[in-house]
């Protein structure tokens, strides 16, 4: 049959792609419908090429989010028209593009011939599924609702990706704009103060204190350029290395949330992840200690991770999830009270649901006015930064008539 390359949009909005063997280009925008994906382009290629096994195993880097959330919907839609799980799994193979994940749906379908589960098959391929899928597929398989799970998982990660993308929107323009001002500050002190003060130098002007002090910084800059861009390149690596670390992870993502404007963006798109996934966890009969166990997991922050870890440590010792919360320091007092009621009514599911609906609307409303927050910031910024240049560049300048008057 045939290869399709495609292009088309989640229900996130994202732009995805990849590669399909089908009959015609009709079929591959059916199963792409059937995945949540709306085709914008579909058009015929060759084979993909295979990716050879190297040394460690094959080559083709990592599996993204979006092949798994993929993987998940598709699996839903093949267990629920009653196709064998085994036949699903070697249909989902042969057409995956990315070969590290076709290599591990490889390994699950042998784990599954040699009887074992395919949560315990799944919970081999550490790379790829996490502990809160196999412990899903696990409850799915338990119940007799895996086609179901499979759906729910679907959900679950489409909004963990979504609330991710917020995140990195919510970041990227205050680090655009620092990055910007840095290039900015680099380009005046290496090219532009050099040159007003050789016309210092030439008249012979007396120079005020604050101009002095901005041409020495600018001679210390076009001298040790080299030494500063050897220093700056070993700072950010060294940074990278330590947030590796688990002390160097947890302070970073503690600083995260304290800054200013995005870091309570980052904050409520983190709890909107965790309640989601508590929601889910409970929902399917996963117990409440082992909900909050598994979730820490998912938030991709560990301090916050951390604090989950105290409230499950607090539960187990019998104390109730509204304690647990309010002694975290993590929720709104809006949300606590949306937990109280969730425990009283034995509806915390659908309470944890309304929390992470009620963090993805404010995530939603903050990303839409972080411009305007973000703007009398960087005004006073800008404006004290142009004082200092138009004071230390230009205050000389009254004083170059008189001073080139009395060189005549």
């Amino acid at each position: 049959m045939p290869y399709f390359a495609y292009k088309g949009r989640n229900t996130a909005g994202e732009l995805v792609s990849g590669v399909l063997e089908s009959a015609d280009s009709a079929t591959v925008a059916t199963q792409l419908f059937a995945s949540g994906v709306t085709p914008v382009e579909i058009g015929t290629t060759s084979a993909p090429r295979k990716a050879g096994a190297g040394l460690f195993g094959p080559r083709g880097g990592k599996v993204h989010p979006t092949e798994i959330m993929l993987f998940s919907r598709q699996m839903h839609a093949l267990l629920k028209a009653g196709v064998p799980i085994m036949r699903a799994l070697g249909g989902l193979q042969d057409s995956t593009v990315n070969p590290v994940f076709q290599d591990s749906i490889r390994q699950v379908r042998e784990g599954l011939d040699s009887g074992h589960d395919l949560s315990a098959s799944l919970g081999r391929q550490k790379n790829v599924f996490n502990a809160f899928y196999v412990a899903m597929i696990y409850v799915g398989e338990t119940t007799g609702r895996l086609e179901e799970i499979f759906l729910r998982l679907f959900h679950h990660l489409e909004f963990q990706g979504f609330m991710r993308a917020q995140v990195k929107s919510a970041l990227r323009y205050p680090i655009f704009v620092v990055v910007v001002m840095a290039l900015a500050l680099i380009v005046i002190n290496i090219f532009v103060i050099p040159e007003f003060a050789k016309a210092y130098r030439a008249f012979g002007a007396k120079l005020p204190a604050i101009t002095q002090w901005l041409i020495a910084f600018s001679d210390f800059m076009v001298q040790s350029w080299p030494v500063l861009l050897a220093l700056l390149l070993g700072a950010i690596f060294g940074f990278m290395a330590w947030v590796r670390t688990p002390i160097g992870r947890y302070t970073w993502d503690r600083f995260k949330l304290g800054i200013p404007v995005a870091g309570k963006i980052v904050l409520k798109a983190t709890i909107a992840r965790f309640a989601r996934s508590f929601a889910l966890a409970t929902r399917s009969g996963v117990p409440i200690v082992q909900g909050l166990s598994l979730t820490a997991a998912t938030v991709d922050n560990a301090w916050v991770s951390g604090q989950i870890e105290r409230m499950r440590e607090g539960v187990e010792r019998g104390e109730s999830v509204l304690r647990t919360a309010s002694q975290s320091g993590v929720f709104t007092p809006v949300a606590l009270q949306m937990v109280m009621v969730g425990e009283e009514s034995g509806s915390l599911d659908d309470m944890m649901d309304e929390v992470a609906d009620m963090y993805q609307r404010e995530v939603e409303y903050e990303l839409k006015t972080l411009s305007a927050q973000i703007e009398p910031i960087l005004i006073v910024f800008l404006g004290v930064l142009v004082l200092i240049l138009a004071l230390g560049v230009f205050l000389p300048i009254w004083d170059l008539g008189a001073a080139a008057f009395k060189k005549q």
